[in-house]
């Protein structure tokens, strides 16, 4: 495995993701030969804040793409805050690679739906 793209899964802080917010709304977090893990922002970012616009709850999600499958299943609501606090202690406790991987293996199970092309 490349070990920039784990880097990158440790490395970013989802809580605080706004340098994410403003530039895409998809993100590779994680890649290997087995699987790939994108941070999905489903709000899209406001150009003015618009002070008579009531706030919007804040959306993200996880796409954990199984690529032996072919399969992919998202994680929203409390499955995507599970997911997160599960990045968040990667990031307390450097994980090996095959403890990503374990654990995202755990995830395909969940994968019904076909990868198609965003």
């Amino acid at each position: 495995m490349k070990n920039h793209t784990l880097l990158k899964l440790l490395q970013s802080d989802l809580l605080e993701s706004d340098k994410l917010r403003e530039n895409e709304p998809m993100n590779l977090l994680y890649e290997s030969e087995t699987f790939a893990v994108m941070h999905m922002l489903a709000n899209a970012p406001a150009e003015v804040a618009d002070s008579s616009i009531q706030p919007q709850l804040e959306r993200h999600g996880f796409e954990i793409v199984d690529k032996r499958s072919g399969k992919e299943v998202y994680l929203d609501g409390s499955w995507a805050e599970m997911f997160q606090q599960q990045i968040q202690a990667w990031q307390q406790h450097t994980p090996t690679q095959q403890e990503v991987e374990d654990t995202l293996e755990g995830y395909a199970g969940l994968a019904q739906q076909p990868v198609v092309v965003h």
